[in-house]
């Protein structure tokens, strides 16, 4: 497990806590493989009937370490291997078998976003704000969410959320049913510990089958994945991701019209 996902368990839940504050809890690949890790850990340990995920720090995630990104852009590493079929923690999500519940205090960039749509139960705080701002970074979806959250919220929506990086504040969060309810900060670790606690109580079996029958959609989840992970892939080499990482790291506003070619 590494240092930045804390692992521990009782009471029947396994709670994951990301653990990496100083960054704002940016997802590293080594992050990834923890919480896949502890999610594949729970589906074969019979003593273990939800998982638990939550963050340190006043922010939940700031998403995937843009630093990794990056340096795809560059050629220093893999596309396929960064996101291709090989993002261990949304491989974990689509076969997760055991109940998910997320506590989510301030902030949840892109993946941080699009994780809670494969959790069971998710609680937000007050100043909770969800962002999935892919095009922004001239990326593309991941997680199946562009399958995942237009049907969960409609297609104006996602749209909205995908394409011009509007967020969703914690209200509108439960309005939309992205999440199950707004919980005080001081409150949001012990609601969301009872819940866990709650689901671990239940039948397991029983339990896994209805999570089973909800997740069972006319295209699977893991074709989406497939899709999508192909289409970021190619966006991570593209001029396009270059200027905006750029633009990121200098704090400025990305100009595309120059990776465009001349008509």
């Amino acid at each position: 497990m590494s240092e930045h996902v804390l692992s521990e368990v009782s009471g029947g839940v396994l709670t994951l806590t990301l653990n990496r504050p100083e960054k704002k809890n940016a997802l590293t690949r080594a992050m990834y493989q923890a919480l896949a890790d502890g999610i594949d850990r729970a589906d074969a340990d019979a003593g273990i009937h939800c998982v638990l995920i939550q963050a340190n720090g006043d922010m939940f995630t700031a998403g995937n370490d843009l630093a990794d990104f990056a340096a795809v852009n560059r050629g220093e590493q893999d596309a396929n291997a960064a996101r291709e079929g090989g993002n261990p923690l949304l491989n974990a999500l689509e076969r997760a078998k055991t109940p998910i519940v997320a506590a989510v205090n301030g902030r949840a960039v892109g993946v941080g976003t699009t994780m809670l749509l494969h959790c069971d139960l998710v609680y937000v705080t007050p100043d909770a704000l969800l962002t999935t701002p892919f095009v922004n970074l001239a990326l593309v979806p991941e997680a199946a969410s562009s399958m995942l959250l237009p049907a969960r919220i409609g297609h104006a929506r996602a749209f909205a959320m995908f394409v011009l990086g509007e967020a969703v504040d914690a209200a509108k969060a439960v309005d939309w049913g992205l999440a199950n309810a707004v919980v005080a900060a001081a409150e949001l670790r012990a609601k969301a510990r009872a819940a866990a606690e709650a689901v671990a109580s239940r039948a397991p079996a029983s339990v896994a089958a209805t999570k089973a029958l909800m997740r069972r959609p006319a295209e699977t989840i893991k074709e989406r994945y497939a899709e999508e992970g192909r289409l970021f892939a190619a966006q991570l080499k593209s001029p396009e991701a270059a200027e905006a990482f750029a633009a990121f790291a200098e704090k400025r506003q990305p100009d595309f019209a120059k990776t465009r070619e001349p008509a």
